[in-house]
């Protein structure tokens, strides 16, 4: 009996908070991309790094990086947040070194973290492993030349 009880109590609150379903009901959220999602990308291929790399327009910092690497997970999220910073005026490239070993060996890289500052399809700065903030910032600005 306390059970049903419960339940009926659980049931009751459910319905009143949950928002109504289906293909009437009010759209309740909104979609958005932050500056972070517009400014870094994952690199699919060697070609789409041509495309979207090498030929790109924007200075470009790449980071390469592995799923298995301890440093490269500190660093990602921090060197994405400082990008999003620049609005728009740097874009960040993720090629993932176990996928693109070809990348990745055409590009010397031979430890992770590895992050290459490009320009007009050219490595003009590159470091290896952990930056704090102030260094990725420096690092960013004199790649943008501000």
């Amino acid at each position: 009996m306390a059970q049903r009880l419960v339940l009926r109590q659980l049931l009751s609150l459910t319905s009143r908070t949950l928002p109504p379903q289906g293909p009437l009901a009010p759209h309740g959220r909104a979609f958005g991309t932050s500056a972070a999602c517009r400014s870094t990308f994952n690199v699919q291929d060697g070609s789409d790094f041509q495309d979207r790399v090498v030929n790109n327009p924007k200075p470009v910092v790449v980071d390469f990086h592995a799923q298995w690497c301890g440093p490269c997970k500190i660093l990602g999220p921090r060197l994405e947040k400082m990008v999003a910073k620049q609005e728009g005026k740097v874009l960040m490239a993720k090629v993932d070194i176990d996928d693109h070993t070809d990348l990745a060996i055409e590009y010397e890289v031979s430890a992770v973290p590895t992050v290459l500052a490009m320009k007009n399809g050219d490595v003009v700065d590159k470091f290896v492993g952990i930056k704090d903030e102030d260094q990725l910032e420096a690092f960013l600005k004199k790649l943008i030349g501000a």
